[in-house]
């Protein structure tokens, strides 16, 4: 498991794109060139997905890295043997922990806070969690970490990295091959290298046909 820097360290050899270029550039790559990720891109590209806001500033979200060829296989296998999985470097297991989140509150609130407005916020978020069911936490949960996801395929996007979002995958066998705790979900898996093919440009709605403004 990868954690990021507290500021991340760059590959200061490319031109790292603005939102909105990496929003109109990105698009879903199947073939990469098997060139590994260096480390510290890696880092730099999660430490921004990390930065993702979260109700309640939870942040449930949490992130494996399989770059090992034995591993990547297997977990390919899991994922119905897309080709991405095979073909990327690297392949980042995206997944949200509900519980752990809650079992740490402490780590979330803001050092800024005076210390009973913290055991406040922390009693708050607690007692609201548990009029609810593990499931709807956890699912909950899975919600918040799509925002993370969105941070992450544009963080990658603009360090010059290609990615394949994917939802198919059996969820059981990921948390099996890389004991993910029972409860957590996965939101996605994420292929990421260096594109080997162009891919299709986007094609997308335009603005028009999906903004009402009330």
């Amino acid at each position: 498991m990868f954690t990021g820097p507290d500021r991340g360290m760059m590959n200061t050899s490319i031109d790292i794109l603005s939102v909105r270029e990496a929003a109109e550039q990105r698009r879903s790559i199947r073939a990469y060139e098997p060139v590994p990720i260096p480390r510290e891109d890696l880092n730099e590209i999660l430490d921004v997905a990390r930065r993702a806001p979260s109700a309640f500033n939870v942040q449930p979200w949490r992130f494996v890295v399989v770059e090992t060829p034995e591993l990547k296989a297997r977990l390919a296998a899991a994922a119905f043997n897309q080709r991405q999985v095979h073909s990327a470097p690297a392949v980042i297991v995206l997944y949200t922990d509900m519980k752990d989140a809650l079992e740490n509150l402490g780590a979330i609130v803001h050092p800024g806070m005076s210390p009973e407005q913290q055991e406040a916020t922390q009693r708050t978020v607690r007692d609201m969690f548990a009029k609810q069911s593990e499931d709807e936490r956890e699912t909950w949960a899975q919600g918040q970490g799509y925002i993370a996801l969105g941070y992450l395929l544009l963080a990658a996007e603009a360090h010059g990295y290609r990615t394949s979002p994917m939802a198919g995958f059996d969820p059981a066998a990921v948390k099996a091959l890389l004991q993910l705790p029972e409860n957590a979900r996965i939101p996605a898996l994420v292929a990421i290298g260096r594109g080997a093919e162009e891919g299709f440009a986007q094609h997308r709605l335009p603005l028009e046909s999906i903004l009402r403004v009330a």
